[in-house]
């Protein structure tokens, strides 16, 4: 079976967030990039898990350039046999998915999996865009996937409950929290890492279809206002005047 997982870069959680030209682009400078922990913990392990149950291989693909490489590295480490990567700025969901999937469509993957979304932008757009792309069935947000042959069960949260879906493969998942537990590279899979594949292939003609016009910070924390537990007129009147919950 051959697996494809898609993984982008994200910022550290702990990395200071600004903006250059007029809010109009983000800044890089200073940045610590990782791989984005959705396509990593959920879809890249859950690859992994498939493949040592069933055999095969587990590629990962990204878009993006050679300043990316060394996230890519990490995404080895965890075990993957492979990485292409897609000589180009990830302009927009649209462009990365139409890569990818163009990468995809003639290289005969029977499982592509990505996280459900980047914990930077939270778009949950390439998957569902890859399968188009791919003419194939799309599973979202799925937090198991079984694989028996050529049909692949899946669980899915919906309201009220869980659903169980049947597909044949080829065919596309976003995969949510409960898919798989996250791994740590050990030292041998870091020294594997460097000198696995990893091939870099030319962009395909495709449009970019939108843009980003400008970036703004949340707004600032509010003070923390500290009301004696005693005092319930006071913490009504707050939540009443001035918070206006009640």
């Amino acid at each position: 079976m051959k697996i494809l997982v898609c993984i982008s870069k994200s910022p550290d959680t702990t990395s200071k967030i600004a903006f250059t030209d007029g809010n109009a682009k983000f800044d890089e400078n200073g940045v610590q990039y990782i791989v984005n922990p959705y396509d990593e913990w959920y879809a890249l392990v859950r690859g992994l898990e498939l493949k040592e149950a069933n055999g095969g291989s587990v590629s990962i693909i990204t878009v993006g350039r050679a300043a990316d490489d060394a996230v890519i590295r990490k995404a080895l480490a965890i075990g993957a046999d492979e990485a292409i990567r897609i000589d180009a700025d990830p302009t927009d969901a649209y462009f990365v998915a139409m890569q990818i999937s163009e990468y995809a469509k003639s290289n005969g993957f029977d499982l592509v999996l990505t996280g459900k979304e980047t914990i930077n932008y939270n778009g949950s757009q390439v998957a569902g865009m890859i399968a188009e792309g791919m003419d194939l069935p799309f599973i979202s947000l799925a937090s198991k996937l079984d694989i028996n042959g050529t049909t692949a069960t899946l669980e899915t949260e919906i309201v009220g409950g869980v659903q169980v879906v049947e597909a044949e493969l080829p065919i596309v998942v976003s995969c949510a929290k409960g898919m798989a537990e996250q791994r740590i590279p050990n030292m041998r899979g870091i020294m594997a890492a460097r000198t696995k594949p990893l091939n870099v292939i030319p962009a395909a003609e495709v449009d970019t279809l939108t843009s980003f016009e400008s970036y703004s910070l949340p707004d600032a924390k509010s003070e923390c206002k500290m009301i004696d537990p005693e005092n319930m007129d006071e913490l009504v009147e707050l939540l009443h005047n001035e918070a206006k919950v009640i």
